[in-house]
């Protein structure tokens, strides 16, 4: 049984990708600082606990584990703060995805899958993204993705280091069979912030900016079921397997939602109402993203299959009212 290491394995969708591994014939070894993720997530195969930025302890896991491929999951990816805040994601989200890439080479560990962001593609209104659309992010949380990905074109160039990067957009619902879920603390992502609003652990839920060229006002997103986006993640491990040279792809359904689309179907869903209070725009946020992801369907055989609005809010529902994880 082959080995991956899943950086980040303790986290919302380094989890998942560890159950879809599991499940899919490997050991999935969680790598994991524990700073944003949940000791109870880990639930698919061993657990060690480190931080990218020490690359000691990352050759001592590379040493114990003789993986074949990594999972690189682990980011700081709050939009906001990497606007506050820049030189924190330059230095966990790029030191941190270097010490990682070096110490994979040392190893001999040259099979390297990458979350990356839709984030690397800035505010580009009115397009549908795809994989050769021009980069120019406008927040640190984009600019140290896309700085990641040349790190990994370069390491591939000087020492055949194969890279499947994975350019995702809104990552939302939950494990079908409510084992794993989404939990940050604090929540910023839309779908369980909502979630939180409808079951009173929240007042109400803050709408920053309803006046973006939209035709609501308010920002269109892409968002992908977390299952499927680790389908793609193994599909991807596969692909580099197979001997296949290195390769972006960007996931996303290529349909949008805005926020108050969102609102409305998890109000639908779940039979109750969302208060809302009307906020400025937030800095760093672009009016509309939206993926194309034809290369990943054709090139991978990716198929989503629970990436509807509804299924995202129900699982997400479902998971949210059996509780959460405990630190």
């Amino acid at each position: 049984m082959k080995t991956i290491l899943v950086t980040g394995g303790a986290g919302y969708i380094g989890s998942h990708a560890c159950k879809a591994l599991r499940a899919a014939g490997y050991t999935p070894v969680a790598y994991d600082s524990l700073v944003t993720g949940w000791q109870d997530a880990v639930r698919f195969g061993p657990f060690e606990k480190g931080d990218l930025l020490d690359r000691a302890r990352l050759d001592e896991v590379f040493r114990k584990y003789r993986p074949s491929a990594v999972m690189h999951f682990a980011a700081l990816s709050l939009v906001g703060e990497s606007m506050e805040n820049p030189a924190l994601y330059w230095r966990n989200n790029v030191l941190g995805s270097l010490n990682l890439a070096e110490a994979a080479v040392a190893a001999g560990c040259l099979d390297f899958v990458f979350s990356s962001t839709c984030a690397t593609y800035g505010d580009q209104d009115g397009v549908v993204l795809d994989e050769n659309s021009v980069q120019q992010p406008i927040n640190a949380y984009g600019a140290s993705k896309r700085a990641v990905e040349d790190i990994l074109a370069n390491f591939g160039a000087s020492h055949s280091l194969r890279s499947v990067i994975f350019r995702y957009f809104n990552v939302a619902g939950s494990d079908p069979e409510g084992e794993i879920g989404e939990c940050h603390r604090p929540e910023t992502h839309l779908v369980p912030v909502l979630l939180e609003v409808i079951s009173g652990q929240r007042e109400a839920l803050s709408l920053f900016g309803t006046d973006y060229p939209t035709p609501d006002g308010t920002c269109i997103r892409d968002y992908v079921h977390v299952s499927d986006l680790v389908d793609a993640h193994i599909l991807g491990v596969k692909w580099l397997e197979a001997g296949k040279g290195s390769r972006v792809f960007n996931l996303g359904t290529g349909t949008g939602f805005s926020v108050r689309e969102v609102i409305a179907k998890s109000g639908a869903v779940t039979n109750l109402t969302v208060p809302v209070v009307e906020k400025p725009r937030r800095p760093g946020d672009a009016a509309m993203l939206v993926s194309g992801s034809a290369r990943a369907v054709e090139e991978l055989g990716w198929s989503p299959r629970r990436s509807d609005l509804a299924t995202m809010v129900s699982d997400a529902w479902r998971w949210h009212q059996s509780g959460h994880y405990e630190k």
